[in-house]
């Protein structure tokens, strides 16, 4: 076609747009997006400047719970809904209002809600796309709040807010911000970050349980679990007095030792006694994350990062060919802190002497080592009796199984017991001091030796 037959073709359906719309509009089919505004904020909303925020969408629940208590406080509020499908996603507030007014596209309609996880067993149901309308200093305000739609390229969440008041807008969004913090629902929490499949940042948060361990179930040697829960709870419980003695608070704990000697172990058991910390658990991929992780620690402080297995990506830069992106950005999360941030890194490893020295050695950076050995003697006799608590295994078993198995981690004392409990369960009788013998016996064996390594055992130490 030609330009003036495409000319044509548009004005026709403008035009046939226009009936469809007076169509609806005299009998009354729905309501008027742009009239309910215009009542509302007592101005033709499409004339008001749309003031955006964007939110990240991992923060959403915040601004819901948020948005929520502002609105709240407003004498006079209602939640609004949009039509109009998928289609919604695509078009900002101003774009929305148009189409509306012009085409009817996007009439009033019933608000969209989705589940979003706020701890390990509860869900909040936010408004993923909706409007509120409610007063702010006596001025009527409008907010469009919507989820990420990262399938379609909209990686942030945002408030999009509408008044006719100088100021308000931003106003109220400096609140909002305010209350995010204060009421977020990853205070308190232990979590972990996701990836995101669409683009590189933070996607999805997984929250976890606080695990429920004792004192007497951690077993290594004597003074070593106090000095790393000092390190980490005890500069929390004394910010004050550190503070006003002008010292730091930003702190690094490193523990480290041969594979399957406790460090994991320690690190869950100062979870569950320490539940007034913020934790952020880094591991495997998303130790890519380490940024954002030392962001967000830093605002629900006081808080602690878990970065496991450190060495994986910290190795020393003399090992390798090409540089380490992740072992700058570790270094950059751990020096970019605040003096007086209350946030610890904690951070393990079994290769100690693969680690850069600017992140093991430096102070500022990790300013305690504490080093989680093999256990000795009295510690593998422990472990073996902790494993085995509710077996009646004689005291006399106990001493020979400890006695025979050095260089063993706690990783093999606790499938010792288990492979000595399956063993009696095979021959069909309770657990016994022979099965407990027996079991060490067959994990001692030459054939045993792969297995052995991959409890952490050491080579040369452990006698078949």
């Amino acid at each position: 076609m030609d330009e003036r037959a495409n000319g044509f073709v548009a004005s026709f359906q403008a035009f046939l747009d226009e009936v469809v719309f007076a169509q609806r509009a005299a009998h009354g089919d729905e309501p008027r997006l742009v009239a309910v505004l215009t009542e509302h904020l007592g101005a033709d909303p499409r004339r008001l400047p749309v003031v955006t925020e964007e939110i990240p969408a991992h923060l959403f629940v915040d601004l819901d719970v948020a948005l929520a208590e502002v609105q709240e406080r407003s004498a006079e509020h209602r939640l609004l809904g949009i039509g109009g499908g998928e289609q919604r996603r695509h078009n900002s507030l101003s774009e929305i209002l148009e189409h509306s007014e012009r085409h009817g596209n996007f009439p009033v309609g019933a608000v969209d809600y989705r589940g979003i996880p706020t701890g390990p067993d509860t869900v909040r149901q936010v408004i993923s796309f909706g409007m509120r309308l409610f007063t702010v200093e006596g001025a009527p305000v409008a907010v469009l709040q919507r989820t990420a739609e990262r399938r379609f390229g909209m990686p942030h969440a945002q408030m999009e807010v509408l008044t006719a008041a100088d100021g308000v807008a931003a106003r109220l969004i400096a609140e909002v911000r305010e209350l995010m913090l204060l009421r977020s629902v990853l205070r308190g929490q232990v979590l972990s970050l996701g990836g995101s499949d669409y683009e590189p940042g933070v996607g999805d948060i997984v929250f976890h349980r606080r695990p429920a361990l004792t004192a007497d179930q951690i077993v290594l040697p004597p003074g070593v679990l106090d000095r790393v829960v000092r390190h980490v709870a005890g500069v929390a419980h004394h910010r004050d007095r550190l503070r006003a003695a002008g010292q730091h608070l930003k702190r690094g704990l490193l523990l480290y030792g041969p594979p399957g000697t406790g460090k994991t172990h320690t690190v869950r058991y100062l979870l569950g006694a320490l539940p007034e910390l913020t934790v952020i658990l880094l591991a495997g991929p998303s130790v890519a994350f380490v940024g954002d992780a030392a962001q967000m620690a830093r605002a629900l402080q006081p808080a602690l990062v878990v970065l496991e297995d450190c060495d994986l990506v910290a190795e020393s830069r003399d090992h390798h060919t090409g540089a380490q992106p992740l072992l700058f950005v570790v270094l950059e999360a751990l020096d970019g802190l605040a003096d007086d941030a209350d946030v610890a890194f904690l951070l393990t490893t079994n290769r100690v002497d693969m680690l850069e020295p600017a992140l093991a050695q430096r102070p500022g950076r990790v300013d305690l080592a504490v080093e989680v050995p093999l256990p000795d003697a009295e510690a593998r006799r422990r472990l073996i009796a902790l494993y085995a608590r509710r077996l009646p295994f004689g005291e006399a078993a106990l001493d020979r199984a400890a006695d025979r198995s050095a260089g063993i981690t706690a990783s093999f004392a606790k499938e010792l017991v288990r492979r000595a409990v399956l063993m009696a369960a095979e021959a069909g009788h309770e657990p016994s001091d022979a099965d407990l013998d027996h079991a060490l016996d067959e994990m001692l064996a030459e054939g045993e030796s792969i297995t052995r390594s991959l409890l952490g055992a050491q080579p040369g130490m452990v006698r078949p």
